[in-house]
């Protein structure tokens, strides 16, 4: 598999095309399930920021390959020798996705969460981290080991490159410093300025790790055009399976850094000393970070939709999801009970993620009704981003309607919202369901009964 087209941004404000293109074919767009109030309709999968449905293509070329599995680097066989192939191809094809530098090393780890983590090992001493509280957890929490400096959430895009100008500049000593920012909000849905926030930390010394989780599935990645050391992003955000992901960028502090994992596949040689003891020299691709044997089918799976989202072209998949955008969010705002999140504003550029509260109604609450009584299915809670969510809220307890939300922390009431999400692969018909739904729910209330179990608002039986 290879790529053989560069990437760059999507400028914001380029117009929308009115030949809106269609979805792509994605596993699951026909699965009807039942409701409670009686019969079946089709499932209205919303949930794309948590996990996004595998395209078709990706689940084709996986099928297509599964005859031939084999494990990879130290087989002689031909399945062995092939599956190698195949892995070492998928490496240089997610590259060309990421629009890597030649140096740069792709490492295939789990998810996102993986990857920040392995990268948080590799950190050389004394490295100071600076991160906002707007992160997701994957992002927010790894770097148990540094110095962290937590940053206060910006209210603008300019706001959040001054107030971390400011942070750098202050701080002492001056040793080896990073940044970890989102690409897009997997909350509000809102674009970072990553390529303004990069040469600030380039400006004073630092690095910068973009999580491209939320980015990534919905526009072009250049690590060279944005100017980034590292990108993490996961394969089940990005139209493949569970269990993949990808830390992809500057090879010095990988190579020099002890590996994640030891065992097979990271060493090189492995010998007992005169003392007893084992010596062992690692190896400095980035199989030293890949130690036991690889997810060969999730590399792949990865490789192929990064091909396939290529291949569809992301100016026709940002022009379709701003259409998406535009439905879902005038629908919302045609209903006054309804107070969608934003840190940027209305006008922000975002990706296909849009989070609210609805006056009156536990956010657990809205969203179980609309998966029992209309077959949507949505998020609702704090979304692995609790401070960013709290502080959307404004720390104000809520109401707990009918049904509770799971426990809060002690002297507060629940605080949740929810999350609808979509992208690639989400027909017109979801967002126009899910908009009537909102309308209907918030004007007739609830059809059936819905009770609290093990921290969930489930129908009653």
């Amino acid at each position: 598999m290879s790529v053989s087209t560069s990437v760059s941004a999507v400028p914001a404000d380029q117009p929308v095309r009115r030949d809106i293109p269609e979805p792509l074919p994605v596993l699951g767009r026909d699965v009807t399930v039942p409701l409670v109030t009686g019969g079946e309709v089709t499932y209205a999968a919303l949930d794309y920021a948590a996990s996004a449905p595998a395209l078709q293509r990706v689940w084709d070329d996986v099928a297509a390959y599964a005859p031939y599995y084999g494990s990879v680097h130290r087989g002689a066989g031909y399945l062995s020798q092939l599956s190698t192939d195949l892995f070492e191809n998928a490496r240089g094809t997610v590259a060309e996705f990421l629009d890597c530098r030649a140096e740069d090393q792709v490492v295939f780890t789990r998810s996102t969460t993986d990857s920040l983590n392995l990268l948080a090992r590799a950190l050389p001493a004394d490295c100071q981290v600076f991160v906002f509280e707007t992160e997701h957890h994957a992002s927010l929490l790894p770097w148990r080991d540094a110095r962290v400096t937590y940053l206060d959430a910006p209210r603008t895009p300019d706001h959040a490159v001054a107030t971390l100008e400011r942070a750098l500049a202050d701080r002492f000593p001056h040793g080896p410093a990073l940044v970890c920012v989102t690409g897009a909000s997997n909350v509000t849905g809102e674009l970072w300025p990553v390529r303004e926030l990069a040469a600030a930390a380039h400006a004073h010394g630092a690095r910068i790790v973009l999580d491209a989780a939320q980015l990534a599935p919905h526009h072009p990645v250049s690590v060279r055009d944005l100017d980034v050391d590292w990108v993490a992003f996961s394969g089940h955000k990005l139209y493949a399976p569970f269990g993949s992901g990808v830390l992809a960028g500057r090879a010095d502090w990988l190579r020099e850094a002890e590996p994640y994992l030891a065992g097979g596949g990271a060493s090189r040689t492995v010998a007992r000393r005169a003392d007893g003891s084992v010596d062992v020299r690692w190896h400095e691709s980035p199989a030293r970070h890949e130690a036991g044997s690889p997810n060969v089918i999730g590399a792949y799976a990865v490789a192929s939709a990064c091909a396939a989202l290529t291949e569809a072209g992301f100016d026709e998949l940002v022009a379709r999801e701003r259409h998406l955008i535009r439905k879902v969010r005038a629908g919302l705002a045609e209903v006054p009970e309804v107070r969608v999140l934003s840190l940027f504003g209305d006008d922000a550029p975002r990706v296909g993620v849009v989070s609210f509260v609805v006056a009156g109604w536990n956010s657990s609450h809205f969203a179980a009704a609309l998966s029992a009584e209309y077959g949507i299915g949505v998020r609702d809670g704090l979304f692995c981003a609790h401070p960013l969510v709290r502080t959307l809220l404004g720390g104000d307890p809520q109401s707990q309607g009918e049904c509770g939300a799971p426990e809060a922390a002690p002297g507060e009431k629940s605080l949740n919202a929810i999350r609808v999400s979509f992208g690639a692969g989400t027909p017109d018909e979801h967002v126009d369901r899910f908009v009537a739904a909102v309308r209907e729910l918030v004007r007739e209330g609830a059809k059936w009964t819905y009770r609290t179990e093990d921290g969930r608002c489930v129908p009653a039986v």
